[in-house]
């Protein structure tokens, strides 16, 4: 694969990072990064909704504010009323003003199924960014949302989840990360990323196979969404799940006893997940205080750094 030869690319695609960040001035670096994806539900509104908040969302992981974003549809024109996608781009417009940034534009192709997502572009001093790498031992590792939005939708097509816990799933993933960026800001950050498709087994793989250390993760403390482990129990599952497990092959070991229905949550595929960071361990739970003071309920510490085992990179206990 090419090199980039920039000085001023601080963070390119050879890190599997959230985003890029190139250096405009000693003060200010670009963040750029871009996402889209398919309805994850039905209503058009609320599809914009997630799927701004999805993209923006990567730049908060690099520890950037975003300042505009670029919609880019695909859209069935045929098969749909343009109402479905004036819907779909007012949710975004709605996160997007609640993110601070603007709507610049955009770029609508047709296609078989309608997609949506954002190219966003934020601003980080090019000192104090955050990257996925970066992760020391004696740091402990905080998670922000609860995971299992990807077995809840497949579940939902079944009309096996209840509305209470599809409305709160909506509602996690409509939230944006801006809140507990913010408050991240304010500690000492090693290494940070956000758990999206990969899951968490793999974001958090390539955050410790960056930093080349270990990550040992207390299955009790990890937050979950209503009702995901017992649509995985029920037999219930994503088309990505056998993927993500791939990823890690080898690179990972349970050492709390688990039925595989439940191991599969660590490889369940979200859609605007939480950020998952890396700090301190003399700054975790003052932290994890400081998230759910500000509304972050969800955030908890959920495991520590390690040196590297072998190739065990992640451990859960």
């Amino acid at each position: 694969m090419p090199k980039n030869e920039d000085p001023n690319l601080l963070v390119g695609f050879d890190t599997s990072d959230d985003a890029g960040v190139y250096r405009l001035t000693d003060e200010i670096a670009l963040v750029t990064t871009a996402d889209f994806i398919t309805p994850p539900v039905n209503d058009p509104y609320t599809f914009g909704q997630i799927a701004a908040a999805n993209a923006i969302s990567d730049v908060y992981a690099m520890g950037g504010r975003p300042i505009t974003c670029l919609n880019l549809a695909m859209f069935p024109a045929k098969k749909l009323e343009p109402e479905v996608l004036h819907q779909i781009v007012a949710g975004a417009l709605s996160k997007i003003t609640e993110s601070g940034a603007v709507l610049a534009g955009g770029h609508t192709i047709e296609d078989d199924e309608p997609k949506f997502g954002l190219a966003v572009t934020g601003i980080v001093h090019p000192q104090k960014y955050w990257s996925n790498r970066g992760a020391k031992p004696g740091d402990v590792v905080i998670l922000t949302k609860p995971i299992g939005s990807g077995v809840l939708f497949n579940a939902n097509i079944k009309k096996w989840v209840s509305d209470e816990a599809m409305k709160e799933c909506i509602a996690i993933l409509t939230t944006l990360n801006r809140k507990a960026a913010e408050v991240a800001a304010d500690f000492e950050v090693h290494a940070a990323t956000d758990i999206t498709g990969f899951g968490l087994a793999g974001h958090c793989y390539e955050m410790v196979k960056g930093s080349q250390v270990t990550m040992e993760f207390s299955m009790d403390r990890i937050p979950i969404m209503q009702e995901a482990l017992e649509m995985y129990k029920k037999g219930v599952t994503t088309g990505v799940n056998n993927y993500n497990r791939e990823l890690v092959v080898g690179a990972i070991r349970f050492e709390k006893d688990l039925p595989p229905w439940h191991k599969e949550i660590v490889y369940d595929p979200q859609t605007s997940g939480g950020l998952l960071v890396a700090v301190a361990e003399s700054q975790g739970e003052a932290l994890v205080k400081a998230l759910q003071a500000q509304g972050v309920r969800w955030a908890s510490m959920v495991g520590k750094v390690k040196p590297l085992s072998d190739s065990n990179y992640l451990v859960f206990k």
